[in-house]
Formats: structure tokens, C-alpha cells, sequence
């Protein structure tokens, strides 16, 4: 389980990542694709080909940090970019942590809840 602070956003790359990049070749694709500075401590999740694996990077202040998840059988359930010029998708903590358990994230329904205004624009995908 991940604890994430509220300040954390979490990115998704809508396009699959060879699972061999490291850490420099993931943070080359969030500068140049996502338009994002990979030093922000920010978390940017990427998907192998096939859906089955995913790599998260966070930069936690003093270095890149990098979680690989492979699953034995079944797919992660990515959320699809509504163009294909989309290159990331915005999500919060709890679509993560249902991503990460199984779920597909957009089939989840939640209710209406307050917002502050402005917020939702914050919150809405990327597209770059």
C-alpha cells in the first residue's frame, strides 16, 4: 500500500514503456512527453505493453525512487485517453490504490461530492 501525501498528483502514460528503462529514461519521457519536471515529487506511472507491469518514479527529495509490479496473471485496467494526442492522464489517490488492486478506475461511480471551485480544473488529464 502506498501512503501518498494530498500534494502528490498521479500521472498515467497513456502510451505502453518498455519495462527496461530506468530511472533517466523515465524521467526523459515525463520532461519531454508529459511536459512535467520529473524533480517535482510527483508520481508518474507507466505500463508495459501487455498491461501486465507497471513502474511508478517519484523523486522523494534526495533521489529518484522507482516500484516495479509484475502480476502472475490477469491485466491492469488503464484508464483509455479520450485522443490520441493525450500523452498522460491525471488520476487521485484512491483511483491508484483501485488500479493497483484490480479494478478499472473508470468504471468505479462515486457520488457528488463538495468541491471547491477551481478544483476540477485541476484534477482534469493532461494533454500535451
Amino acid at each position: 500500500m502506498l501512503s501518498l501525501p494530498p500534494t502528490v498528483r498521479i500521472y498515467l502514460c497513456t502510451q505502453s514503456t518498455d519495462m527496461r528503462k530506468g530511472f533517466d529514461s523515465l524521467a526523459a519521457i515525463v520532461r519531454d512527453n508529459f511536459g512535467c519536471d520529473p524533480l517535482s515529487g510527483h508520481l508518474f506511472v507507466f505500463a508495459s505493453k501487455g498491461n501486465d507491469r507497471i513502474k511508478l518514479l517519484w523523486f522523494d527529495r534526495d533521489g529518484f525512487a522507482i516500484m516495479y509490479k509484475r502480476l502472475e496473471q490477469g491485466t491492469f485496467k488503464f484508464p483509455k485517453a479520450l485522443d490520441s494526442e493525450t500523452k498522460a492522464l491525471e488520476i487521485d489517490a484512491r483511483d491508484m490504490m483501485a488500479l493497483l488492486a484490480g479494478f478499472e478506475p473508470v468504471k468505479i461511480k462515486r457520488q457528488l461530492r463538495y468541491e471547491r471551485q477551481g478544483e476540477t480544473q485541476e484534477n482534469a488529464s493532461i494533454a500535451r
